[in-house]
């Protein structure tokens, strides 16, 4: 009766879950697991096939016998390794104008206090809602009036500050407790070392995502860059480089080239997400053991 009392009404005795929703959540998660997993593998197992072997029916799923020959015959009609540089270059310097520009607008939207702010940060926000497209022509012919026309720079200097990298990071330093921020300016901090010191590591997380989708957009980006280089192959990120191989895709045998060049372009940012996927739970059990 005791027992009975114990645990129906104080509750100290723990609850087992039904195992059969357990095994359905585990099996729900394999399913989407798989299903998100099969495209990626299937283009790289089909960059590793013989012509023979893409054009067998019915498909076969596992190479017999795995070649690379793909890859060499891509490296023919593409200059991989300078597309790869051009992507790299763009990517790279975008996304750290992104999280610096972010970061500090972030911090003044967040912890300062400003005549207008609240209208700022609405006008700010809704730029988000206008279509790239809108903003197509306006940028091009910005671009070419400072002579950054056919350059890697045009591509770079208008994506240096994203709205929306801003709103996240506001959201994320408006939880940063204000009398940390009080007590740093109380020992003479200054408001750049503050901000890259103890407001910077408190949002770790929210850096490393923005990080994540801008440099796997700006990697992925391929109308701008088309519009601004104007037929200067030299400086094709690897998007548009790869863009040759079309008329390549109309043959089954072919199949293993176009497979190639897709896995080359997707493997820098698939290597970036598995770092900060593993920066993410990094942080989460750091801020648990803290908390």
């Amino acid at each position: 009766m005791s027992a009975r009392k114990l645990s129906g009404s104080s509750g100290l005795l723990p609850r087992r879950r039904p195992s059969g929703r357990k095994a359905l959540l585990a099996t729900l998660m394999l399913v989407v697991a798989v299903a998100s997993a099969f495209p990626l593998v299937w283009m790289v197992l089909s960059s590793l096939k013989t012509p023979a072997e893409s054009m067998q029916v019915p498909p076969v799923w596992i190479p017999g016998t795995p070649s690379l020959d793909a890859y060499e015959k891509v490296s023919g009609v593409v200059n991989v390794g300078r597309s790869m540089w051009n992507s790299l270059v763009i990517a790279s310097i975008t996304t750290a104008g992104i999280l610096v520009t972010s970061m500090m607008a972030g911090y003044a939207f967040a912890k300062y206090h400003f005549r207008g702010r609240s209208l700022l940060f609405s006008v700010l926000i809704a730029t988000m809602f206008l279509p790239p497209i809108v903003t197509l022509i306006p940028l091009y012919r910005l671009v070419g009036s400072i002579g950054l026309n056919a350059s890697l720079a045009g591509i770079i200097v208008p994506n240096l500050a994203n709205a929306f990298g801003i709103f996240l990071m506001r959201q994320f330093i408006s939880g940063v407790p204000d009398d940390l921020i009080d007590a740093a300016r109380m020992d003479g901090a200054s408001e750049l070392l503050i901000l890259y010191k103890i407001v910077a590591p408190s949002v770790a997380p929210a850096i490393a995502a923005l990080a994540l989708f801008a440099f796997v957009y700006h990697w992925n980006s391929y109308l701008w860059p088309l519009t601004v280089l104007q037929g200067n192959a030299d400086a094709y990120p690897i998007v548009i480089s790869l863009s040759r191989l079309l008329s390549y895709n109309r043959g089954a045998m072919n199949t293993g080239l176009v497979m190639a060049g897709a896995t080359l372009a997707v493997l820098p940012p698939l290597i970036l997400f598995v770092l900060l996927q593993r920066f993410f739970v990094d942080s989460i059990v750091g801020s648990a053991i803290k908390g």
